[in-house]
């Protein structure tokens, strides 16, 4: 089994939050594998991994950065694989890392997710392999599914919820 998605993040401080795409990875059986790159402290390493990110079938990269999140711009620089940013909440409640990702020059594209949001940046990654998969998209389609039947129940749950002066 060879991986299809790269999670690569700054830290092992990251992992919490990048947990969740991980999580996503697993349910959709979609093969991923994870690293620790710092594009302050190891840059040699992420050239060598963004270099050869595609040589080694990996078609998606998710990358997480906190601060001045370097990261996802850096790998975007060197690779044609789409790079899908997550900024994390470390200082300024994100907004530095967010801004960051999010100010790419001309011709370094990164898709970028919400302060935190791994769980997107998977489903983002999922929707992106799915294009040439149609098994994958129909397991999209599922996943989609189900968060709208959610929904659905959590409206049927609310209206068990009783208030003198609730009208529905």
């Amino acid at each position: 089994m060879e991986a299809k998605v790269s999670i690569i993040m700054g830290s092992m401080s990251d992992w919490p939050v990048m947990e969740k795409a991980a999580q996503f990875f697993e349910e959709m059986q979609i093969p991923f594998e994870i690293h620790a790159l710092s594009a302050h402290r190891t840059p040699a390493e992420v050239e060598k991994f963004a270099k050869n990110a595609s040589t080694k079938g990996i078609q998606v990269i998710i990358a997480a950065a906190g601060m001045a999140a370097h990261l996802p711009g850096v790998i975007a620089s060197m690779t044609s694989v789409p790079v899908i940013g997550v900024p994390i909440k470390s200082s300024f409640d994100g907004l530095d890392a967010l801004l960051a990702i999010v100010q790419m020059p001309p011709g370094i594209p990164v898709a970028t997710v919400g302060v935190n949001g791994a769980l997107n940046s998977a489903i983002l990654a999922g929707q992106i392999l799915s294009v040439g998969n149609p098994k994958l998209a129909e397991k999209m389609l599922v996943y989609k599914n189900n968060l709208k039947e959610k929904v659905i129940q959590a409206n049927e749950e609310l209206k068990q919820v009783i208030f003198s002066y609730k009208t529905n």
